[in-house]
């Protein structure tokens, strides 16, 4: 897991890195406007370098990298300063996480996003992230009329787990760090790699009912 608390600077361009580097820097310039007065410009500088270099260890679609390293690298730096108290935390956040971050902590964020809206803040993460998303995830998830399409496996960083207020294991073991003040909720739930697309729905119905019922002691705690 990436720990992400002191503001140090990437002072050296990482390797492999050429024909992204001038994008990323454009990248920075964006983010550090947007976190003007929370950041520092080498702390976004750091974050957006890292996240490009964690991205690209498992990314298979070269083409959208850099985009997804603006995103990811954003949500990041959000969950940051949430964790830090410098940005206001409106609603309940919530982080899944399972081992490849491609089937069930997929599902089960896509379907609270769904059902939650702007009421709930939902991430996932994984602690050995995948390439791509499980085909028969994103397929059981559309019959909902829920798309994936823009999502994709993101590494398990610090950041993200002292943001969140509930965490949601789904197999992944010990890999997540214990912080005070969060509810830990361990899912047992079953892997969809390698299995059916019925059975891969079987799996999204038992998602569906752990969210629901997640989604309505949330709701409840906050009204």
């Amino acid at each position: 897991m990436t720990d992400t608390h002191t503001d140090t600077q990437l002072k050296t361009p990482l390797h492999g890195l050429t024909s992204d580097e001038e994008v990323l820097h454009r990248i920075v310039d964006k983010l550090a406007d947007r976190f003007e007065g929370i950041f520092a410009a080498e702390t976004v500088d750091r974050y957006v370098f890292e996240s490009y270099t964690a991205l690209a260890r498992t990314s298979k679609i070269r083409g959208f990298l850099v985009t997804r390293t603006e995103r990811f690298a954003a949500d990041r730096l959000r969950a940051l300063a949430t964790a830090k108290g410098a940005l206001e935390q409106t609603v309940p956040e919530v982080l899944f996480i399972c081992v490849q971050n491609s089937g069930r902590s997929q599902m089960a964020a896509a379907l609270l996003k769904d059902r939650a809206g702007d009421r709930v803040h939902v991430r996932s993460a994984g602690s050995a992230p995948a390439e791509q998303i499980d085909p028969h995830a994103i397929e059981v998830m559309a019959a909902r009329g829920i798309s994936l399409d823009e999502e994709f496996p993101k590494p398990l960083t610090d950041d993200v787990v002292r943001a969140a207020d509930v965490v949601v294991t789904m197999g992944c073991g010990d890999s997540c760090p214990l912080y005070a003040g969060k509810r830990y909720l361990d899912w047992n739930v079953a892997d969809p790699a390698g299995r059916s697309l019925e059975e891969t729905e079987v799996i999204a119905r038992d998602i569906q009912t752990r969210v629901d019922t997640l989604l309505d002691e949330l709701i409840g705690a906050t009204r």
